[in-house]
């Protein structure tokens, strides 16, 4: 009931139908191709130990999120809400379920991440955790997901950021890995 009732721009016709650009512009920013391709990408281009160490581990934890989500999603296989239009951007198999939601876990790790491995003015901070927020509110918004798959996303996001901390990837206990990239 709650889901329905907050998916508000899940159509043009929608009370907030005109809103569905700024969501979807919203659902890329969270989706997992961009945050793959623009860390490989820095990746490459870094000159730095420890900013190869950072980036390294930012892969590791997007890979490490995907596979997670594809696997829930798989299991689970929790069908999108009714009122759903299938017209995000870059989909693949298990995208057609909805638990849990990927955009919330990939906005939760992400967010801890930045917050734990840059250093940011309190300001930066904020708008970290609202961009995350907002992220996982659109998904329900543009009646991708229920309220529940959101909350569990980010749950799941928070978990896996403890994961990757515990697994931290360094010089020291994954030396090969960083000789890859150096020699490029």
């Amino acid at each position: 009931w709650l889901s329905k009732k907050l998916g508000v721009c899940a159509g043009e016709s929608s009370s907030w139908g005109s809103m569905r650009p700024l969501m979807k512009l919203l659902e890329i920013s969270g989706h997992g191709i961009p945050w793959l391709l623009g860390t490989l990408y820095c990746l490459s281009r870094s000159d730095s130990w420890a900013g190869r160490e950072v980036l390294m581990n930012l892969l590791f934890a997007l890979l490490l999120d995907l596979l997670l989500v594809a696997l829930i999603k798989g299991l689970v296989r929790r069908r999108r809400p009714a009122h759903n239009q299938m017209d995000m951007f870059v989909t693949l198999s298990v995208d057609k379920y909805s638990f849990p939601s990927g955009h919330a876990t990939r906005a939760a790790l992400v967010s801890r991440f930045i917050l734990n491995h840059l250093v940011l003015a309190i300001p930066l901070r904020v708008l970290v955790v609202l961009w995350a927020f907002i992220l996982g509110l659109s998904r329900v918004m543009l009646g991708r997901h229920n309220v529940t798959d959101v909350a569990f996303g980010f749950f799941l996001g928070y978990t896996q950021y403890s994961i990757v901390d515990y697994c931290w990837l360094s010089p020291h206990n994954a030396p090969v890995l960083f000789l890859l990239w150096s020699q490029q």
